[in-house]
């Protein structure tokens, strides 16, 4: 018996707990909240009490969990005793017998209809085809609309899960990781959590991508110092300055995130070395009063430009203009007398808070705060609760929608008698159309932009005048959805197109109906799917849609189809089936069998793709061409067929954050027996023999096969694209490097196609 021993290591428990608790109470009493800490340390009681014995993978008690979402919501985000006790109870309906009516019962309306918003995003039972993950996504969504501290609590929850996300299995880490990236962080993102959504950022990549993330990680470590001695040189005249207009303030540097950092890398195709914007600036003042916060963001610009010189086109006044995520600052670009540009953010405190908490800085629900009016976030949940009053046929359909609107940078653009409005980036005429009301996006035929005739498609630029041309006879047409970009236009169009497919539909089972009727034949499911077969179309209601449309005709042809007299041209309709019957039984298998046989693979940590298992049940994916040595994870498509996909393909992001059940950690084991095909970028000054040099490294030195080169010149810049095929990632970096040694080559990058 070791119950001495027991005691005591359940004893230490209890401490790190009551220690963690206290830190929580500790932070919240540092706040400006009202000190409720009653309810608090209730709510932790009762989530203590709930969740005891019960331990997380880590092997820390699962209370501590909830503890630290707590602590994120008091301290990244800024809200108070309400929102910390709904973070503290968060699971417990959820995970334990407990229930919403208990919670109401014991803690109020407010903190129950929180937890119960939390608890609706947790768990559920989905459509046959709907995916798990965005299905929870739209209930965020519908919750948020009635109490945003949900959506910020549930970003919390993330931002913990990611902290410690260690400890799970790598097909997890692959699925959450990648939901992360997917959603949360710009969500985040929207909501002006600007720091969350950076970390959140960094510890999906640093799951997804762990070698690129250390060896980014090393470079900026190595090159702290180089940075720091910029920054102090740069910033002294300016503190020199700034002191002599009396003004409280502090300058902090800020430094590009890994992230961030890697992104620069893979869509500008530039090495580490050649990005100039690592180092920001930034200058936090506090304001005699609220009226001269404006005021003296320019008057410091002014101060500074006398000193060095700005970038005329790289000035972001979002001071007059914030974004729609609440987002204040004066951005200017300096050059250093380095020869560098270093970017300047000017912020008031107030400013920064906003940035750093997002709404919850000042949002109307806060204890203790007044009740400012939130026009932005309003307007996006309406879109939001829009879209969500006529939903999608496809959860997947609905979150693409979502995201138009999450990932949108602002511009800003002006109504014909000079009012402001706010549009996300590309935005097209209609989509302003319809941003003004739905009706006038149904009839619009064009529009004036700065008073000259432009089409539906024309793309808007910030501080555009636009003049919306409508008539009563214009309707929608499907080509429409290529013009829109807003998530409320495409919601619209997509509405309208599909209660015109389903008049199409009546009509067209009205006259199928008659027709079959009259030839003596039931409408039942045997008749349809031979229909279905016959015409080659996805299912009964195209069918119907294409009947209504008189896209197909009724008469003899579908006679003789129904009564089974086969003519010669049915043979390109028949499918033919070979093998035995056990291979026809695995053919199949119904979906609970392959959802079983998923549940075995993702028992196993890791998935080896050899070169047999590319050869028998493995696919490279089309859409970003992998190698061994890129960082892959496998999805079990519906036919049993692992899919290999590149972590940071944008076709593997959204699968893993919409079937997330589905997918495989896997790593390569291919011992450099086959070749892949991969595409390589060069770029350099023209010269005599260029050609000859780049041939001779892939092909002599390397021993690699080349299968296509493209090759263009202009005034003297040589650029060109090389096809080869290659064993992995190391011939690939082998083969970067020898090119880059040839005179005048400046650059060399491997690229998607």
């Amino acid at each position: 018996m070791n119950t001495n021993e027991d005691k005591i290591e359940l004893s230490e428990e209890e401490k790190m707990v009551d220690h963690a608790f206290q830190e929580l109470i500790n932070d919240y009493l540092a706040t400006n909240h009202r000190k409720r800490t009653e309810i608090i340390t209730k709510a932790f009681n009762f989530a203590n009490q709930a969740h005891k014995g019960v331990k997380r993978r880590s092997g820390e008690p699962y209370i501590m969990h909830p503890i630290e979402v707590a602590k994120i919501v008091c301290n990244e985000i800024g809200l108070g005793s309400t929102s910390i006790s709904a973070a503290l109870l968060h699971d417990v309906v959820e995970d334990t017998d407990y229930t919403t009516e208990d919670i109401e019962n014991i803690f109020g309306p407010k903190i129950a209809l929180i937890v119960d918003g939390l608890t609706k995003i947790a768990g559920g039972i989905f459509g046959e085809h709907a995916s798990a993950q965005a299905e929870n996504f739209k209930k965020l969504l519908l919750t948020m609309s009635d109490d945003i501290r949900v959506i910020l609590i549930k970003i919390a929850d993330r931002l913990h899960n990611m902290r410690t996300l260690g400890a799970l299995l790598p097909s997890k880490q692959l699925k959450i990781a990648g939901e992360t990236l997917y959603l949360y962080a710009p969500l985040a993102n929207r909501l002006g959590l600007y720091k969350i959504k950076t970390e959140l950022e960094n510890l999906s990549f640093k799951y997804e991508h762990p070698d690129e993330y250390a060896a980014i990680q090393k470079k900026l470590d190595d090159t702290a110092e180089e940075r720091n001695k910029t920054f102090m040189t740069f910033t002294a005249p300016i503190h020199q300055k700034l002191d002599k207009m009396g003004l409280d303030y502090k300058i902090i540097a800020r430094i590009k995130s890994v992230y961030s950092i890697w992104r620069k890398i893979e869509t500008k195709h530039i090495p580490f070395e050649e990005i100039y914007d690592i180092l920001a600036v930034r200058i936090i003042f506090e304001p005699e009063s609220l009226e001269e916060e404006l005021n003296d963001c320019f008057d410091i610009y002014v101060t500074i430009s006398k000193i060095y010189k700005p970038h005329p086109d790289r000035i972001r006044d979002w001071v007059s203009h914030p974004k729609a995520n609440g987002y204040q600052a004066l951005h200017v670009t300096l050059m250093a007398g380095n020869g560098q540009w270093v970017e300047v953010q000017i912020r008031s405190k107030r400013m920064n808070d906003i940035a750093e908490q997002g709404f919850a800085a000042h949002w109307k629900y806060k204890e203790g705060g007044g009740g400012e009016d939130e026009g932005e976030l309003e307007k996006w949940l309406t879109t939001i609760k829009e879209i969500l009053d006529d939903p999608q046929p496809d959860a997947i359909d609905f979150l693409d929608t979502i995201k138009l609107n999450l990932f949108a940078s602002e511009i800003f653009v002006f109504t014909p008698k000079g009012d402001i409005k706010t549009m996300p980036q590309n935005s097209t005429t209609l989509d302003f159309a319809f941003s003004l009301h739905t009706d006038i996006g149904y009839h619009c035929i064009g529009a004036k932009v700065n008073h000259k005739l432009v089409p539906l498609s024309h793309v808007l630029q910030s501080g555009d005048q636009v003049e919306i041309l409508t008539s009563k006879t214009k309707r929608v047409e499907p080509e429409w959805l290529n013009y829109t970009t807003t998530a409320r236009a495409r919601t619209a169009v997509t509405s309208f197109l599909r209660k015109k497919e389903r008049r199409y539909q009546r009509k067209g089972e009205k006259i199928l109906n008659n027709f079959l009727t009259k030839e003596g034949f039931n409408a039942d499911s045997s008749t349809i799917d031979k229909l279905i077969q016959f015409h080659k179309v996805k299912n009964k209601n195209n069918l119907l849609a294409s009947i209504g449309k008189k896209n197909i005709t009724l008469g003899e042809e579908q006679m003789t189809l129904l009564k089974g007299k086969q003519s010669p041209t049915w043979m390109k309709y028949l499918t033919f089936s070979f093998g035995n019957k056990e291979e026809k039984k695995l053919k199949e298998k119904p979906q609970q069998e392959n959802e079983d046989s998923l549940k075995d693979i993702n028992t196993k940590e890791i998935l080896k793709v050899t070169e047999e298992s590319l050869l028998n049940n493995y696919k490279i994916a089309t859409c970003c061409h992998p190698i061994p040595g890129d960082d892959v994870f496998g999805y079990l498509d519906e036919n049993n067929k692992i899919i290999i996909h590149k972590r940071q393909c944008p076709v593997g992001i959204k699968l893993k954050s919409s079937f997330g059940n589905r997918i495989i950690a896997t790593e390569w084991d291919t011992h450099k027996e086959l070749s892949f095909l991969v595409y390589l970028y060069v770029k350099g000054i023209d010269s005599v023999g260029l050609l000859n040099k780049i041939t001779e490294v892939i092909s002599n030195q390397m021993n690699a096969n080349i299968r296509k080169i493209n090759v263009e010149t202009n005034d003297g810049i040589f650029e060109g694209k090389i096809q080869l095929y290659v064993h992995d990632v190391d011939d690939v970096k082998r083969i970067s490097s020898d090119l880059r040694r040839i005179k005048n080559i400046k650059v060399v990058n491997r690229i998607e196609s």
